[in-house]
């Protein structure tokens, strides 16, 4: 799936995966692209991280100091 996304946007499937996984914010020329891959107007598009870095990193392990 992010192969032909990545082909039809003319990005890396690395790129579009990351995006489409919340990793990475794209650009705007990115977020252009990606629209147009998928033939909707940039405005359709929810854009922006949905990972919770914090939670990721210490989640399982929590902190040492109380804050």
């Amino acid at each position: 799936m992010y192969r032909e996304i990545a082909e039809r946007a003319g990005l890396d499937i690395e790129r579009v995966a990351a995006i489409a996984e919340g990793r990475w914010t794209p650009s705007p020329d990115e977020r252009q692209r990606m629209a147009t891959a998928f033939g909707v107007p940039v405005e359709e598009i929810s854009w922006g991280h949905t990972m919770n870095p914090r939670n990721i990193r210490y989640g399982r392990f929590g902190f040492k100091e109380s804050f």
